[in-house]
């Protein structure tokens, strides 16, 4: 496992604000680090599968504005098939097995909620081996994955020396 510090940290949240800001910057903004160390931090983290740099989209700059969280019921034998499955639909941005009242949830993304309904309905309803489905609209997202962040108590004081 990876250690991570507070300098690592810092890197990651600027590159979270800016994943196409440059190591000198970094360095610059750290104040008592090379741009050398830096591109070394981030090699190390990216080798380490600690960070992944990659472009976010989003789906409502493409029409995209509903959000729906699906939680389906599924025969126990089928789970695994029934989840690989919807992996492969275009307008899935999520899939999860889970454990509890439901077997796997997913989150579409749909131009308006008449669409959610025939997706649900037509799509996923009819996957032989699930169950049930249950909807969620997702009116307003305040924190989605992309902005998660390390917790500060994984940081310790300045471990990676350079």
């Amino acid at each position: 496992m990876y250690k991570i510090d507070k300098i690592d940290q810092e890197i990651v949240n600027m590159l979270m604000e800016d994943g196409r800001m440059r190591a000198a910057e970094i360095a610059r903004r750290l104040g008592n680090k090379s741009e050398r160390a830096v591109r070394y931090r981030i090699d190390r983290m990216l080798d380490n599968d600690v960070i992944r740099l990659s472009a976010i989209v989003n789906p409502k700059g493409l029409g995209l504005s509903v959000v729906a969280d699906v939680l389906l019921e599924v025969e126990s034998d089928s789970i695994l098939e029934v989840a690989k499955k919807l992996v492969d639909y275009e307008n899935i941005s999520y899939v999860a097995c889970s454990i509890g009242e439901t077997d796997i949830s997913v989150q579409v993304l749909a131009a308006d909620t008449s669409e959610v309904y025939r997706f649900v309905t037509e799509v996923i309803g009819k996957i032989p081996g699930v169950r049930k489905t249950a909807t969620s609209i997702v009116p307003l997202v305040l924190k989605d994955v992309f902005q998660w962040r390390i917790p500060s108590s994984l940081a310790n004081e300045n471990l990676n020396d350079d």
